[in-house]
């Protein structure tokens, strides 16, 4: 499909079809994603495909744990695990786990992780990683452009074969978990888990900001980039 219609119009899938993803469909969608860049070339990603119905059971429960976590802050009205959140807005969140527990339904993204089609686990090596920002005195995030463009070059990808999906990172809030079920070394972070499937529908009117309001010219509150 043509490269700037998927890019507007490629946008997260939760509800998949029964219908399975072939091996060979998989293998595709990764030997395309591999090309993404990454620092160094040094092509830090890891993929786990977790198929066996017992290990997604256990990564679905660890998912779920962490999902009425994030739950909670949206009802204290704080944003998920922000790291600028005061302590006390975080503990006014995690406050209301028994409430997000309560608005848990049966047939949620979350309390059905482990029926999705296809159930990725994306992992990054952190001896690969060149995190310019770790010695900043904040929240780290330079790290993560050496693994996320091929988790969106892996969705890309997907799009182009008539599939749909969705990078989440709530599971890692619950990494030692994770990484023991899955066998994950230490020098390992989990970056994502990544589902894909054949959409039940697929959005293709995504709203997002205009350019103007966050693109602008010599400094932060310099005037907006407008083609007029």
């Amino acid at each position: 499909m043509d490269l700037t219609d998927a890019l507007r119009t490629t946008g997260s899938v939760r509800d998949f079809t029964d219908q399975p993803v072939d091996d060979k469909v998989l293998f595709a969608l990764l030997d395309v994603a591999r090309f993404a860049p990454s620092g160094g070339n040094r092509q830090s990603w890891r993929v786990i495909v977790v198929r066996d119905q017992d290990q997604r059971r256990v990564v679905r429960d660890i998912y779920l744990d962490a999902w009425h976590d994030y739950v909670a802050h949206l009802l204290a009205g704080v944003v998920p695990f922000s790291p600028l959140a005061t302590d006390q807005e975080r503990a006014s969140a995690l406050a209301l786990r028994s409430d997000a527990e309560a608005a848990s339904t049966p047939d949620g993204f979350a309390e059905t992780l482990d029926r999705v089609p296809v159930m990725l686990v994306v992992c990054a090596d952190l001896h690969a990683l060149a995190a310019s920002d770790r010695d900043l005195g904040r929240y780290q995030i330079v790290g993560g452009a050496s693994v996320y463009p091929f988790v969106w070059n892996l969705i890309l990808a997907a799009r182009n074969h008539g599939l749909g999906g969705v990078m989440t990172t709530v599971a890692t809030r619950n990494e030692g978990p994770l990484r023991s079920v899955l066998r994950i070394p230490d020098h390992f972070a989990v970056a994502s888990i990544v589902v894909l499937g054949h959409p039940v529908n697929r959005p293709t009117k995504l709203t997002r900001r205009t350019v103007q309001e966050f693109a602008t010219f010599d400094t932060f509150d310099g005037p907006p980039l407008d083609p007029a």
